[in-house]
C-alpha cells in the first residue's frame, strides 16, 4: 500500500501551535546516547533527561543513510529519491535540489504565523554563482568535491534557507569535509575567503577536503558557534504570542571529528566520543534557552540524527553473506575504545543494514506527552512533516508531503501503528523494504562503506536479501531463497511506493 495523505488528528486547543525545535545530530548512531546504550562509552546527559522527559523511538529510521537526501525528505515530507538526486550527496557549490514549488516545514509553518530560523549545517545546495556570473551548476557522477576557487564569494546566494520559508538563517553550505569553509548569515558570506583549508597530514579524523576558507575560520569552533546562535534565537524571541521553529541541523559528530578545546577528554571513547559528548552539550543549551525563556513546557523537541553511526565495529564470523569482514581503521580505533557507535546493529552510514538507518529519535513535549515512554513503533523521519502539519493544522503545497505519516496518536499515547511499513534507501541507490519484522533488500552487500558492497562480491547467484529483524536484529542469515512467496509480495509492494515519478 501507498502512504495515505496528510490528514488531521489535531484539536483546536492551546497547543495547537506550539513551539517546535527540530535538532538534527549528523552521522550519530542508534548506541551513542546512553538512553539507547547503557553500555556507551559516551556521558550523554542531555539527551538522556529529553528521553525521560518525553517518548524515545526505539524503531526509528531516516530515509537514507546519507545525509543529503535525509535533510531533503525531513523538510519535503517527499523521498528524494523521487528527486534527480537518486544517489550520493551533493558538495558544498551544488545548486538547490528543493524545488520554488515544494513545501518545506519553515514555508508551510512560516503561513500559520511562525517565526522561523535555521542554524547549521545546509546541505541541500544554494545557487551560487562562478567569476564569471554563471550559475555553478551540480558536480557529476564520481567528481571530487570542489575546492572553490572559482566562486564568486562576492554575490548574494540564492535557493537556500531564506528562499524556502526561513526568516533568518545562520550555518555552512555542507559538511565540514567539503568545501567552502565560511560562515554565511542569510545570504551572504560572512567573511570572504581569503585562505585555504588543507588537509596537513592526510588523515580522516582532522582534516577535511583542501579549499577555500574565511580567515579566522576553524572546524574545531564550529560547534560551539552553532550553540550560540541557537541559543540567541531563542532568547531573543521575545513575542511570546508569535510561535517559533528552530531548525538545528549540527555539523557534528559528522568527519572530521574536531572537539573544542572544552570538549577533549569529556568521554571514554577518544576524541569521536568527545565530539558527541559535545553534540549532546549543544543539545543541553538549547534546553537550557528554552527553560530560561519560559517556553519549556509548550515546545516539542524532536531530536535524531540524518543517518547511522559511522564509527563502528563488530566481528561477523557468524556472516553467510561474505564471512569475516576486516576491521577498518576506523572499526580498530573504535574497538579500541569498547564502544560500538551503532551498538548491536549491522553496518554503518551510507549502508542499507540496520546501522545505516536506524537512528536515535526522541520527541518532547510537556504540554502534551506524557515524559517517560518508550515507544517501539517504527516511525520514519520522513513522518515529522505530516506530523507538524497533523498539529497545527495546515495544510500543505504540491508534492509535499506525499510520503509523510502522522505519529502524533502516538504522542497522544493512542494505540494503533501510524506506519505499517518503511522504505530504506543506500549511498549507492539499493532499497530496502521493511514491513512487520521482515525487512527485504534489492540487491547483495551493503549498498554503502561495508564490505562486501556489491553482488559481484558474492560467488552465489541469490539476487537479494531477505531478514526476520524479531529473531535475527543483526541480519545475519538470509532467508530469500526459502520465502519466496514472502520476496514476491514485498517486491510488488515496493515497487508500488517507488512508482516511476521524478523530476
Amino acid at each position: 500500500m501507498t502512504p495515505a495523505p496528510v490528514t488531521s488528528h489535531a484539536k483546536a486547543d492551546s497547543t495547537d501551535h506550539p513551539n517546535i525545535v527540530v535538532i538534527l545530530a549528523d552521522d550519530m548512531g542508534w548506541g551513542d546516547p546512553q538512553c539507547y546504550q547503557a553500555d556507551s562509552q559516551i556521558p550523554t546527559p542531555n539527551l538522556d533527561r529529553l528521553a525521560a522527559g518525553g517518548m524515545r523511538f526505539t524503531d526509528a529510521h531516516t530515509p537514507s543513510s546519507v545525509c543529503t537526501p535525509t535533510r531533503y525528505t525531513l523538510l519535503t515530507g517527499r523521498y528524494c529519491w523521487r528527486t534527480s538526486l537518486t544517489k550520493g550527496v551533493l558538495d558544498g557549490f551544488a545548486p538547490p535540489l528543493i524545488g520554488d514549488g515544494e513545501d518545506t516545514l519553515a514555508s508551510m509553518l512560516k503561513r500559520q504565523g511562525y517565526r522561523t530560523a535555521c542554524v547549521g549545517k545546509w546541505h541541500l545546495g544554494m545557487q551560487w554563482h562562478d567569476k564569471g556570473g554563471n550559475a555553478v551548476e551540480r558536480r557529476g557522477v564520481g567528481v571530487r568535491f570542489r575546492p572553490g576557487d572559482e566562486i564568486d564569494f562576492e554575490c548574494d546566494i540564492s535557493g537556500g534557507p531564506n528562499d524556502l520559508g526561513f526568516d533568518s538563517y545562520f550555518g555552512i553550505s555542507a559538511s565540514l569535509d567539503m568545501a567552502p569553509y565560511v560562515f554565511i548569515r542569510d545570504r551572504r558570506v560572512e567573511t570572504l575567503p581569503t585562505e585555504r583549508h588543507q588537509e596537513i597530514d592526510g588523515t580522516i579524523f582532522l582534516n577535511g577536503v583542501s579549499g577555500v576558507k574565511s580567515a579566522g575560520f576553524d572546524i574545531h569552533d564550529v560547534l560551539p558557534r552553532f550553540g550560540d546562535e541557537a541559543v540567541n534565537v531563542i532568547e531573543s524571541h521575545t513575542d511570546r504570542d508569535q510561535p517559533l521553529f528552530l531548525y538545528l541541523p549540527l555539523s557534528s559528530p559528522h568527519l572530521p571529528i574536531a572537539p573544542s578545546a572544552g570538549a577533549k577528554g569529556k568521554s571514554n571513547a577518544g576524541d569521536y566520543g568527545d565530539f558527541v559528548w559535545e553534540t549532546d552539550h549543544v543539545v543541553g543549551r538549547v534546553l537550557d534557552a528554552l527553560e530560561r525563556a519560559g517556553m519549556t513546557a509548550n515546545t516539542m523537541v524532536v531530536f535524531t540524527s540524518d543517518n547511522g553511526g559511522l564509527w563502528h565495529w563488530w566481528d561477523f564470523r557468524a556472516d553467510d553473506d561474505g564471512g569475516k569482514a576486516p576491521i577498518t581503521p576506523r572499526g580498530q580505533y573504535v574497538k579500541d575504545f569498547n564502544h560500538q557507535s551503532n551498538a548491536h546493529l549491522r553496518g554503518t552510514k551510507a549502508d542499507i543494514y540496520e546501522g545505516g538507518h536506524r537512528v536515535p529519535f526522541i520527541v518532547r513535549w510537556p504540554a502534551r506527552v506524557k515524559a517517560g515512554q518508550v515507544s517501539s513503533q517504527l516511525v520514519e523521519l520522513t513522518d515529522v512533516f505530516a506530523t507538524v502539519a497533523d498539529i497545527t493544522s495546515s495544510d500543505t503545497l504540491g508534492d509535499s508531503g506525499r510520503d509523510s505519516i502522522s505519529f502524533l496518536p502516538l504522542l497522544g499515547g493512542e494505540a494503533g501503528e501510524p506506519r505499517s511499513f518503511s522504505v530504506h534507501h543506500s549511498v549507492s541507490g539499493v532499497f530496502a523494504l521493511r514491513q512487520g519484522n521482515w525487512k527485504l533488500i534489492e540487491g547483495r552487500g551493503s549498498g554503502g562503506f561495508t564490505r562486501p558492497k556489491h553482488a559481484r562480491e558474492f560467488e552465489d547467484s541469490v539476487p537479494g536479501q531477505l531478514y526476520d529483524l524479531h529473531t535475527d536484529p543483526r541480519e545475519q542469515h538470509n532467508r530469500w531463497t526459502e520465502q519466496a512467496e514472502r520476496v514476491d509480495s514485498m517486491r510488488e509492494t515496493l515497487q508500488r511506493i517507488r512508482g516511476r515519478v521524478h523530476r
